[in-house]
This record gives C-alpha cells, sequence and structure tokens, in this order.
C-alpha cells in the first residue's frame, strides 16, 4: 500500500517521526513530549464523546 492510501492516522505518524528525525530529537524527549500529546488528545476524544452522548440523549428526549 503506498502512503498516498494509507489512512490519515499512518500518515500523520510518518510526517511527526520525519519531522522528529529531521531536527535530530533524542527519542525519550520525543517519547516524553508524545506521551503528553497523546494524553492530551485522549483526554479530548473523551470531553468529544461525553458531548456526543449528551446530544444523543437530548435527541432521544425530543422524540419522545
Amino acid at each position: 500500500m503506498s502512503l498516498d492510501q494509507a489512512p490519515d492516522h499512518i500518515k500523520l505518524a510518518v510526517d511527526l517521526i520525519a519531522l522528529l528525525e529531521s531536527h535530530d530529537i533524542e527519542p525519550s524527549v520525543a517519547v516524553g513530549a508524545l506521551t503528553i500529546a497523546l494524553q492530551d488528545f485522549q483526554q479530548k476524544l473523551a470531553q468529544t464523546d461525553e458531548k456526543s452522548n449528551v446530544l444523543d440523549e437530548v435527541d432521544q428526549d425530543r422524540a419522545k
């Protein structure tokens, strides 16, 4: 599979790796930064899921 046809998360991972390597970022620094970024985006995803669940409940209440 070519990168052009790869899922977005694969394309982003490849771009992030290239960016970190091109700036000679130490692996331990990269892992620390990526861990923080992962936690941040997981929190944002959870908040988005919570909002979606609330909106679904409101829609269900309106349908009654």
